[in-house]
């Protein structure tokens, strides 16, 4: 991995291929005595890696040995920070619990939760509900401090976190092979700019050139003219007044059509600017006319969420989506609870990613690789994160659908669509292996 081509994640690559012996225990025997959570200096250190790479930014670290006013901390590199801190994090000392700190002040609210559990196994329901959810660090965080957790739990979330590691890894990869292609196509455009560049100075460079040779060699006219011998014939004289009032219409003549087109133009500005102007009264009207709709619609949607479509049950008609895991990409915070409800109302298990605006980007590869159906909303979503979904879609051979709005009758429409799919694609192979028994009867 090239570090430095690609913003930190929240799931480190530089857990990979870190595996905790077996041999050896992943925490201090009666440390806590099954009374209060566990400090990071009395976690096997074989765990450290993955817990500083997961559950801390190398923002955070660097701040923490600033703190510390160590030498030298403002020009290490990542990886420096990050050995720096597994080094320090075994020992029961200041940095460590700087450390222990910063981990419990960022995942105050995981911590919280993960509270309640009384036994390994709520420990374990949990951390399924955090992974669903993609909340990876702060689960794996609270999991591995809390007094209940076992050996074997916290080997089991060592190696779903470790393999997720490797889903990043790789998706790493394609985005550091393509900004190298960007980098290639940069260079190249670069240097063509330059050539052109290069031209163009030798034109203004050959055109000014120019203008001082006809400079210089009207000068030399005029002079010739100022010192005529009166003895040239009067013919001459006439000759030459003939050419300047020859000279002085043509230029009166240009004059006049220049003030024409002048005149002309600033009509046209002049219509060109109220057209403007009332192209703009008529766009903040309509804006203001869709905030109105919009505000109208979600509170239309909001009323009418209880008597939207069901799960379906006897009722053909209803949407039937048991065991499909849906992802939900962008949209609106305070609609998420409804859309949820609904997609569960269906029979399908409900995923969120803000599309990068809260949640962290790298871990919507993760969530797509979970998902069955990606959804995503066109009036509501970041172009980077509908760019991630459809590359990852397509690598996955996964279906994604875009929606008209972030609305709950399009997700709404779009559910009943899929499953009215799913359902005529049911009743396809069940006549078909009805035809194939009665083949095989008849035979």
């Amino acid at each position: 991995m090239v570090i430095g081509l690609r913003p930190r994640t929240h799931l480190s690559t530089s857990i990979v291929g870190v595996h905790p012996p077996r041999s050896k225990p992943l925490f201090e025997v009666d440390a806590t005595g099954g009374k209060r959570r566990r400090r990071i200096w009395e976690i096997s250190g074989h765990l450290h890696c993955s817990i500083i790479g997961t559950c801390l930014t190398t923002t955070e670290l660097r701040q923490i040995f600033i703190k510390m006013q160590l030498p030298g901390v403002h020009k290490e590199t990542d990886h420096e920070l990050h050995v720096r801190a597994m080094l320090v994090a075994s020992k029961r000392e200041l940095a460590a619990k700087l450390l222990q700190k910063a981990l419990d002040r960022r995942h105050r609210s995981a911590i919280t939760q993960f509270n309640r559990a009384q036994d390994p196994e709520g420990l374990r329901a949990l951390w399924s509900n955090a992974v669903q959810r993609a909340e990876i660090p702060g689960g794996y965080w609270a999991v591995l401090t809390h007094p209940q957790s076992t050996e074997d739990l916290a080997r089991q979330v060592f190696g779903e976190v470790h393999m997720l590691s490797h889903l990043v890894g790789a998706a790493n990869r394609a985005d550091i092979r393509r900004l190298r292609e960007l980098e290639s196509e940069n260079a190249a455009l670069q240097e063509k700019v330059a050539r052109q560049q290069s031209r163009l100075r030798d034109a203004v460079v050959k055109r000014d050139t120019t203008i001082a040779s006809l400079h210089e060699m009207l000068g030399k006219a005029i002079a010739s003219t100022q010192h005529v011998p009166k003895t040239i014939p009067e013919c001459s004289n006439q000759l030459e007044q003939q050419t300047t009032a020859q000279l002085i219409g043509e230029l009166r003549r240009r004059l006049a059509a220049e003030v024409a087109s002048l005149e002309k133009m600033q009509r046209r500005l002049e219509t060109v600017t109220s057209e403007r102007d009332t192209e703009r009264r008529q766009r903040r009207a309509s804006e203001e006319c869709e905030r109105e709709l919009r505000q109208e619609l979600e509170s239309v949607e909001f009323s009418l969420s209880d008597q939207l479509p069901t799960f379906a049950g006897d009722d053909e008609q209803g949407i039937d989506l048991r065991g499909t895991v849906l992802l939900y990409v962008g949209g609106r915070v305070h609609q998420i609870p409804q859309l949820r409800a609904l997609a569960e109302r269906s029979g399908a298990s409900f995923l969120y990613h803000d599309g990068g605006i809260e949640d962290r980007s790298g871990l919507l590869e993760a969530q797509v690789s979970r998902a069955d159906v990606v959804f995503f909303p066109v009036d509501c979503v970041s172009h980077n994160a509908v760019g991630t979904v459809k590359r990852m879609a397509r690598y996955m051979g996964k279906p994604y659908v875009a929606l008209r709005s972030s609305g709950l009758t399009a997700l709404a429409a779009a559910l009943r669509k899929i499953s009215t799919e799913r359902r005529a694609v049911d009743q396809l192979r069940a006549q078909v292996r009805a035809e194939m028994g009665d083949r095989i009867a008849g035979g």
